[in-house]
Formats: structure tokens, C-alpha cells, sequence
């Protein structure tokens, strides 16, 4: 959900969200709420973790990390991905690899739409 169309809030405003359990996002400084996830979500994404986190035991290039977690990529832009993996090289320098998340339908719509806004703006 899109809260305060038309006012650009930057992450000096995202870290006075409140901490309700709901995962608050900044896009191009538009502010979008998302309820907590469901059990099937949870399930889902702690298997993920699981096979990925395995997976990097006996390939150690990188680390796979649970939201939640704040990914910072501009004053505008700052999203909580469910996953999120960063390889070693990328920890070099500060910055993210990859990040998944396991959402229904009208999240997963929404999201598609907000990596294509963030990937249209170089981000």
C-alpha cells in the first residue's frame, strides 16, 4: 500500500516508521506498507534460507542473510528484501548481490513492479 502520494521522503523519515511488525519500504521516496508475512511464506522462505545457507558452507562465496534487514541503495530508495545474499566480493564494497522474496499474488505483482522501477532507475 502507497501511503503520502506526491511527498518524497528520504531515509532520515524512513527510520521514524514506526516498528509495527509490517514491512515499510521507500521507493523513489514514496512510502509503501506491507502487512507481515503468513505462516506458508515463512515456511517457504525458511526453507530457501536453509538450502542456500547449506549450500555456502561448502561453497564459501558469499553469505545469505533473513529480513529483517534494511538495504539502503539511496537516500529515496530503501527496501527489506525476505532474503537477501551478498557474495564476498560484493561485502567488499558494501553492496548487494541478490535479494528474493516470497510473496502472494498481489505482493508479488507489486514487487515485480517496484524491481522494475528501482532497475529502471540504475539501482
Amino acid at each position: 500500500m502507497k501511503t503520502n502520494p506526491g511527498v518524497k521522503l528520504t531515509y532520515e523519515d524512513f527510520v521514524l516508521f514506526p516498528d509495527d511488525g509490517k514491512r515499510h519500504e521507500l521507493i523513489d521516496g514514496e512510502h509503501y506498507v506491507t502487512a507481515s508475512p503468513n505462516l506458508r511464506h515463512q515456511k517457504i522462505l525458511g526453507r530457501l534460507y536453509l538450502l542456500i545457507a547449506s549450500w555456502l558452507e561448502t561453497n564459501p562465496i558469499g553469505e545469505v542473510f533473513l529480513s529483517p534487514l534494511d538495504v539502503v541503495f539511496t537516500d529515496f530508495d530503501v527496501v527489506e528484501p525476505d532474503l537477501l545474499y551478498v557474495s564476498n566480493d560484493r561485502a567488499a564494497t558494501g553492496s548487494a548481490a541478490a535479494a528474493a522474496g516470497t510473496r502472494a499474488a498481489s505482493a508479488r505483482r507489486r514487487s515485480a513492479w517496484l524491481v522494475r522501477r528501482c532497475a529502471g532507475r540504475g539501482l
